[in-house]
């Protein structure tokens, strides 16, 4: 039987990956449009809602709260389940790692809070609701992340920016992968919880480490400074996405990663792509080589 997903944010950083992913699966994709559609109408006849929405930072106090309960009710007259790409904030800053479907969600700073409520109101709603929880996105496309927009800005130079302590470990999810979970995730949704909290263990990665991998995607030498958060203290008074961003820098300066073990046992054969693949698809083509194996005859002229 052919299944129907609503995605919403489809032309997001998540949403976009998930609608290709429930594509490749036989899914019917509905792509939702917030500026035309009508939420209701578009949920009617979908077993799964995806909730990829994500206002910007400093509209999450004004917007999150309505959106949630505007896709509480489209799930609760269609019966849909909804599925969450999940993030870290709620755990805060003293929560010691790894964090878990069990770790106490702490966080006292605003988006950590607007975060909790969020997922509180699902979670009290009786709706059948899947977190798939992760860390910072590496997209295949630039889409505005830390990724993108710091730490590879100058990657074209042989420069690796980082915004915290480059030996301390965070947690990264590669969107693809994440995606794909998502969709063997949502098939077995009637042996799930109702409210199924699932950290996605993706990569653990320090900066070194980081910085050393795309030096291998690269094939050049990667020199990693440190990222000065000078600037984004200066702005943050006058620049509201600025004073978002310092509140989550944290993140920087915290070890942190998420315990794999209840996405292992529910999904035991996934097979996540290999770190330099994945860092290989989000970068420009120009500046990734390919790699040669002592093993692999090179062409000739090559």
């Amino acid at each position: 039987m052919t299944q129907t997903v609503l995605i919403l944010g489809a032309s997001g950083r998540f949403g976009r990956h998930a609608a290709t992913a429930f594509d490749a699966a036989g899914w019917v994709v509905r792509r939702f449009d917030r500026r035309t559609g009508d939420l209701a109408a578009a949920a009617r006849g979908a077993q799964v809602i995806v909730n990829a929405w994500n206002p910007p930072y400093p509209d999450w106090a004004r917007q999150v709260p309505v959106l949630t309960q505007q896709v509480i009710g489209a799930a609760r007259q269609s019966g849909a389940t909804v599925m969450i790409p999940g993030n870290v904030y709620m755990f805060g800053e003293q929560t010691p790692p790894p964090w878990g479907a069990g770790t106490p969600h702490a966080a006292r700073n605003p988006m950590g809070r607007i975060r909790i409520e969020m997922e509180a109101a699902y979670a009290s709603a009786g709706l059948r609701t899947i977190v798939l929880r992760a860390g910072d996105f590496i997209d295949t496309q630039a889409s505005g992340n830390w990724f993108d927009l710091v730490l590879t800005k100058r990657l074209a130079k042989g420069v690796f920016s980082y915004p915290g302590d480059p030996a301390i470990p965070h947690a990264w999810a590669y969107l693809p992968d994440m995606a794909r979970a998502a969709v063997q995730l949502v098939g077995m949704r009637a042996d799930l919880p109702a409210f199924a909290d699932i950290p996605f263990p993706g990569y653990t990665l320090t900066g070194h480490e980081m910085a050393a991998a795309l030096g291998r995607v690269t094939r050049g030498e990667v020199q990693l400074r440190r990222m000065s958060m000078l600037p984004l203290r200066l702005a943050a008074p006058v620049w509201p996405l600025g004073r978002r961003l310092l509140e989550m820098s944290y993140l920087w300066r915290r070890p942190h990663w998420l315990d794999g073990t209840r996405f292992d046992d529910l999904l035991p054969e996934f097979r996540a792509t290999p770190v330099e693949t994945a860092l290989a698809s989000a970068l420009p083509a120009g500046l990734v080589k390919p790699q040669v194996y002592p093993d692999q005859a090179v062409a000739a002229g090559g």
